[in-house]
């Protein structure tokens, strides 16, 4: 007779949890700016900790990659990781929506 495997082995093959690449795109030092960055920092490190990469891209410095992405409101912030892309626009106050379009299990 076989024995079963316990449970904990079992889990053992699941997948490795999901990482997030993210960019974020702002305008300077400007107050919706350096809240997005808060925000956005907050909310990786409280649900998505060990477990994303976060690009702060300033537009003004680097204007090409803003031009590539065809930027439509600033600060934006741009889920390439895990698919389908996303885009958020605002200082990204609002965790549970943030949450909600990351497509992050709470």
């Amino acid at each position: 007779m076989k024995k079963k495997r316990p449970e904990t082995e079992a889990k053992k093959t699941d997948r490795p949890p999901t990482e997030y690449k993210l960019r974020l795109y702002i305008t300077g030092a400007s107050p919706n700016s350096a809240r997005a960055i808060i925000n956005i920092r907050n909310i990786c490190e409280s649900y998505l900790k060990d477990r994303y990469d976060l690009q702060v891209i300033d537009v003004y410095q680097d204007v090409e990659l803003a031009q590539q992405e065809q930027l439509i409101a600033l600060p934006l912030l741009i889920k390439k990781l895990p698919l389908p892309e996303r885009k958020l626009i605002g200082d990204l106050s609002e965790t549970e929506k943030v949450l909600k379009a990351l497509e992050v299990n709470m």
